[in-house]
C-alpha cells in the first residue's frame, strides 16, 4: 500500500533557506575583505528622486549605490546588500566603463577599466539635467584620452553618459566599449522568498541602434527596467565580465557588459567566430569628443515593454510566430517605428527572403519572411532617420523533417550495441559526442554514460518521445529491446523491494571490482562525480523516475491506439509501469519528491488516462498522492525549489498541478515567475529560452556557468505558458513565449540530426555545446506540447503559428506543419483538437458559419484517427459520436469530417 508522502523536516529547511552556509561561509570572500576598499562607501552617496526611481551615487567613486523604485524602496535594482562586500578593485559597479584602444596604424590594443584599480575621480560642476558627473581618466589608469561620466535627469529619466576626448596629437581607434550591466542577479545566501523579493533577471536584445536590456524581477510583477540606447550606444554584443571576481556558481550566473562597439574583442578573444552582429570600432580624432550615452525607463509590466517601446520612440519587431523559421512554414514579421523603413539587407545573402505586406491599421510595416538557407541568419533594418536596427533568425528544415532526422540520428548513430558492456547498458540509446564522432561510453561524470539522470537518460528519452509524434516502426522495434532489456530490469527495478524504483547511473567507477582495461587513463576519475557502485544504485534521487514513467506511458499510447507496433505486452501493462512509477518516486524517492520534477507533467498524463481507462483504483491513488505534494506547493509563498538553490525545472509540474486542483493563486505565481526569466525578444536564441546558466557544468562538454541558448527549460516552461493562453487566448504574449520556448527543442537540432544539450551564449563561442547532453527533456516538452495555434489578432489580422494559412473566399485554411500534425488550437473558437493517433492535414473555418472542416489522414499501422475535441467550444463531429474514452473514432477511409457547434 501507499505511504503517505510526507515532506522530511531536512528538506523542508532547505526550501526555507535555499542556499547553503556554504556560501555564507565562502573563504573567498575572507580574502577580498583583507584587501583594501577602494571604492569610498564610507564617504556617503548623493541621492536623487526621480519620477519612477530614487538614484544613490556615491560621492567618491560616482558609481550607483543604490537604485530603487519611488514604489517600493525595499527593493534595490543594484546588489546592495554586497556593496562593502564588492567595494575593492576589480569589481564592476553601474557606472564603470571598458575600453580597447589603438592608434591608428598599429596593431595592438590595450585594455582599460575603471574598475581594475580605483583611483578618485574628478567631480565635475552638476547643473540642470546633470545629477552628478566627473572626470573619470584618473580610474582608467595610463589611458591617453580623456574620459567624463555624467548622470543625468531627462524628463524623469535616469541617464548614463560617457563622454570621450582625444586630447593628444594621434588619431585612436576605440575597438571595444562596454558599459558593466550590473543589477541584482546575485542569489547568494537567498530563500527563495528573498530571493524573490530582492533580486532581478536581465535578458537582451542584442539589435543594434534598436537592442535594449530587460531587468526583471525574480516573482514576474511590478515593472520591468529597460536600459535603452540613448546616444551612440548601438547594443552590439553582450560579453560576460568573468574578469569580475564575485564566484559565480548556481546561484549567481555573472555580469555582462553593454558592448557599443566590439571589433578589438572579434581580433583577439572571439576570433574566428561569427557574432551576432559585425563588429565595429570607432575613430577620434586628435581634439575630437564622442558621446555615448544610454538611458533608464520602467514599462508598467513584462508584457507592455513592447508598449512602452513604442512610447520612447523605440523601434518594436513582433515576429509571429517567431524568428526561428522553418523552410516550408513562412513567418510576419511586423515593424513599428516613426519612421519608414529606408532598407533591409540579409546576411547570408539570399539566407531570408522579405516580401512587403500592407501597413496595418495601427501603421506597423508587414513583412512576409521566407527561410530558404538553413542556419543562422540576419536581418539588418535601415530607418530613414539612419537608425540601425538587427533582428537574428534561425532557418531550420520542416518540424516533420527534424523531428524525423533526430529519430534517425538517436536510432542509428547514437544506438549503443555492445552484448559485451560490463555495465548491462546494450542496447540503448547512448550520450553521444559530436566533437568526437563517439558514443559516449565512460567519464568522470558516471550519469554522462550512465543511462539515467538528465545527461545519461536525456538521449533515449528523445528517442522514444519521437514516437509519440512520428511512430517508426524499425526505430520503435529497437526502443523496444532498449526498455524491455535495459530501463526495465536495469535503469528500474523490475523485481523485490525496490521493484518500480529508478537508479541514478549504470555506468560506475570502481577499478578494483572490475577488469583491467575497464577505464580509460586519460580521464580523471579522481573526483565527487566519479560515483562507486553503491551511489550509481542509489535510488533516492526522484528527478530520474519522470524519464522512466514518460517512456512507459508512450509504449502504452503505442500499444493502445496503433496496429502491431507494440505487442510484448498488453497496454495494460505499460499503462500500469508507467503509474507504478510514479508511486515509486514518491515512495522510495521522498526527499525530492517535495519538488516539481522535470516533465513531472507526465504524471498528469498517466492520470488522465488512467481515468479515460476506468483504471479508477490507481487513478484515485495516483490522485491523492500528488495532490499532497500540490497542498505542500500551495502552503510555500514561491513553490520553485529542487535539488538546486534556484531552478527552472519544477515550474512545469507546480503548475499543471495547481491548475488541476484548483490552486489558480498558484499556478498564476507560477507562471509570472516564468515570464520573468523566459523573455520575447527578436533574437531566435533568448526568445522564449527560459533561463539556465549552470548545466553546461553538469550536462555539457564545455563546461562553465553560462547563459544558455534553449536548453531543455525552454520546452518544459512552455508547457504551463501555451496552457495558459489556450485558457485565455485573447493574450497574444502568452502565445509567442510559448510557442517560441516549444520550437526550443528544434533550434539547435544540426542537419544531420544531432541535438546538443544547448547552445553556448558566450560571444566567444556561439555554437552548440559538443554532447548530447540533458536535450531530450526538454524534447518531452516538444512531443507533448506542439501544435498548430491559430488565431485572428486584432491588429496583425489572421495568424497561424506552425502552420500554413490562407484567407479565401471567406474561409480560413491552414495546413499544419508541426511533427506530429496532431494538434490544433483555433483561438476564435477556443477550440482545441487533438489526436491520440492519426494526422490533421489542414483545419478550414468558416468564422460566419462557425463551422470548421478537417482533412485527416493515417499512417498504415493507424487503424483509425482517434480525435479529442475540448468539451468547453462547444463543438462536436457531425453525425459521429465517442468512444467510451470521449473520442471520435474515425476510420481511415473517411478522410474529411466536419465539426458544428452543440445545439
Amino acid at each position: 500500500m501507499h505511504k503517505a508522502f510526507k515532506v522530511p523536516l531536512v528538506l523542508l529547511l532547505l526550501q526555507a533557506s535555499v542556499t547553503t552556509a556554504v556560501y555564507a561561509q565562502n573563504p573567498f570572500w575572507e580574502q577580498v575583505q583583507k584587501q583594501p576598499a577602494t571604492l569610498g562607501v564610507e564617504q556617503g552617496s548623493s541621492n536623487f528622486k526621480l519620477s519612477q526611481l530614487n538614484v544613490g551615487i556615491l560621492k567618491s567613486s560616482q558609481t550607483l549605490s543604490s537604485l530603487k523604485l519611488t514604489s517600493d524602496e525595499r527593493f534595490d535594482y543594484t546588489p546592495d546588500e554586497l556593496l562593502t562586500k564588492r567595494d575593492r578593485n576589480k569589481f564592476y559597479h553601474l557606472g564603470d566603463i571598458n575600453l580597447s584602444i589603438r592608434p591608428i596604424g598599429e596593431n595592438s590594443w590595450t585594455a582599460y577599466s575603471s574598475a581594475r584599480v580605483r583611483e578618485s575621480v574628478k567631480p565635475l560642476k552638476a547643473s540642470g539635467k546633470v545629477l552628478a558627473a566627473a572626470d573619470i581618466s584618473a580610474t582608467l589608469g595610463d589611458i591617453p584620452l580623456q574620459v567624463s561620466r555624467s548622470w543625468e535627469n531627462h524628463n524623469g529619466n535616469l541617464y548614463l553618459r560617457f563622454s570621450i576626448k582625444n586630447v593628444t596629437k594621434k588619431s585612436f581607434e576605440i575597438g571595444a566599449l562596454g558599459i558593466p550591466m550590473i543589477f541584482n542577479n546575485n542569489m547568494d545566501w537567498k530563500s527563495l522568498d528573498s530571493a524573490h523579493a530582492d533580486n532581478v533577471f536581465f535578458d537582451p536584445y542584442i539589435g543594434k541602434d534598436a537592442g535594449y536590456l530587460q531587468v526583471n524581477r525574480l516573482h514576474g510583477n511590478g515593472p520591468s527596467l529597460l536600459v535603452l540606447p540613448a546616444e551612440n550606444a548601438a547594443f552590439e554584443a553582450y560579453n560576460p565580465l568573468n574578469n569580475d571576481p564575485t564566484p559565480r556558481s548556481i546561484t549567481f550566473e555573472g555580469f555582462h557588459e553593454w558592448l557599443i562597439h566590439s571589433k578589438a574583442y572579434a581580433e583577439t578573444d572571439w576570433k574566428g567566430v561569427e557574432q551576432w552582429n559585425t563588429p565595429t570600432s570607432t575613430i577620434l580624432k586628435p581634439g575630437e569628443t564622442k558621446s555615448f550615452a544610454l538611458r533608464f525607463v520602467l514599462a508598467p509590466s513584462i508584457k507592455q515593454i513592447e508598449e512602452e517601446l513604442v512610447h520612447q520612440n523605440r523601434p518594436v519587431a513582433v515576429g509571429a510566430p517567431g524568428y526561428l523559421v522553418s523552410v516550408d512554414n513562412p513567418a510576419k514579421l511586423f515593424l513599428k517605428y516613426h519612421k519608414k523603413v529606408k532598407n533591409i539587407e540579409v546576411y547570408p545573402t539570399g539566407a531570408l527572403t522579405l516580401e512587403p505586406g500592407a501597413t496595418t491599421k495601427g501603421k506597423w510595416a508587414s513583412y512576409t519572411v521566407k527561410g530558404n538557407t538553413w542556419g543562422r541568419a540576419r536581418l539588418q533594418i535601415t530607418y530613414e532617420d539612419g537608425l540601425l536596427q538587427t533582428i537574428q533568425y534561425k532557418v531550420i528544415k520542416p518540424e516533420k523533417e527534424v523531428v524525423k532526422d533526430l529519430g534517425h540520428f538517436l536510432t542509428t548513430t547514437q544506438w549503443y550495441e555492445n552484448p559485451n558492456d560490463p555495465f548491462g547498458r546494450s542496447p540503448s540509446v547512448i550520450t553521444y559526442d559530436y566533437e568526437t564522432k563517439s558514443p559516449v561510453t565512460q567519464h568522470q561524470n558516471a550519469w554522462f554514460a550512465g543511462l539515467s539522470d538528465e545527461a545519461g537518460a536525456a538521449s533515449w528519452l528523445a528517442a522514444i518521445m519521437k514516437q509519440l509524434l512520428q511512430p517508426d516502426p524499425t526505430e520503435i522495434n529497437k526502443l523496444k529491446r532498449f526498455a524491455n532489456e535495459t530501463m526495465f530490469g536495469h535503469i528500474q527495478h523490475k523485481e523485490g523491494k525496490n521493484k518500480y524504483a529508478v537508479v541514478k547511473s549504470l555506468f560506475y567507477y570502481e577499478p578494483d571490482s572490475m577488469p583491467k582495461g575497464t577505464y580509460s587513463d586519460a580521464i580523471n576519475y579522481k573526483t565527487w562525480a566519479a560515483w562507486p557502485k553503491k551511489e550509481a544504485d542509489n535510488i533516492g534521487r526522484s528527478y530520474n523516475y519522470p524519464h522512466v514513467a514518460a517512456a512507459h506511458w508512450v509504449l502504452y499510447r503505442l500499444a493502445r491506439n496503433q496496429n502491431q507496433l507494440v505487442t510484448e505486452e498488453g497496454w495494460q501493462t505499460y499503462l500500469d509501469r508507467a503509474f507504478q512509477t510514479a508511486i515509486a518516486m514518491v515512495e522510495k524517492a521522498p526527499h525530492y519528491a517535495q519538488f516539481g520534477q522535470m516533465e513531472g507533467s507526465v504524471f498528469l498524463l498517466i492520470l488522465m488516462d488512467l481515468k479515460k481507462e476506468g483504471v479508477t483504483q490507481a487513478a484515485q491513488q495516483l490522485e491523492t498522492v500528488m495532490k499532497e505534494r500540490a497542498l505542500h506547493w500551495k502552503s510555500l509563498n514561491y513553490p520553485f525549489g529542487s535539488e538546486m538553490p534556484w531552478d527552472s525545472t519544477g515550474q512545469e509540474e507546480v503548475y499543471v498541478w495547481s491548475r488541476y486542483f484548483g490552486f489558480d493563486d498558484k499556478a498564476k505565481v507560477t507562471l509570472n515567475a516564468i515570464l520573468a526569466y523566459a523573455p520575447t525578444v527578436p533574437h531566435w536564441g533568448y526568445n522564449g529560452s527560459a533561463r539556465r546558466y549552470w548545466d553546461f557544468v553538469y550536462g555539457g562538454k564545455l563546461a562553465r556557468i553560462e547563459r544558455q541558448i534553449h536548453h531543455y527549460g525552454s520546452a518544459l516552461n512552455a508547457i504551463p505558458v501555451l496552457t495558459e493562453y489556450r485558457d485565455h487566448p485573447d493574450d497574444f504574449y502568452l502565445l509567442r513565449v510559448g510557442h517560441a520556448g516549444m520550437m526550443g527543442a528544434l533550434a539547435n537540432v544540426t542537419e544531420d540530426g544531432f541535438a546538443p544539450g544547448a547552445f553556448h551564449s558566450y560571444p566567444s563561442t556561439l555554437a552548440n555545446d559538443g554532447i548530447s547532453g540533458d536535450y531530450g527533456t526538454g524534447f518531452y516538452g516538444y512531443a507533448v506540447n506542439s501544435g498548430t495555434y491559430i488565431i485572428r489578432h486584432p491588429e496583425f489580422g489572421w495568424l497561424s503559428f506552425s502552420g500554413n494559412l490562407e484567407e479565401k473566399q471567406g474561409l480560413i485554411k491552414v495546413n499544419l506543419t508541426t511533427s506530429s500534425r496532431g494538434r490544433v488550437f483555433l483561438a476564435e473558437e477556443k477550440l482545441w483538437i487533438t489526436t491520440d493517433a492519426g494526422e490533421i492535414e489542414s483545419l478550414q473555418y468558416d468564422p460566419k458559419a462557425k463551422e470548421v472542416e478537417l482533412t485527416l489522414s493515417c499512417a498504415d499501422f493507424t487503424p483509425n484517427v482517434l480525435l479529442n475535441i475540448s468539451e468547453e467550444s462547444g463543438y462536436h463531429v457531425k453525425d459521429m459520436n465517442k468512444d467510451e474514452q470521449g473520442r471520435y473514432v474515425i476510420p481511415r477511409t473517411i478522410k474529411t469530417v466536419k465539426l458544428i457547434r452543440k445545439i
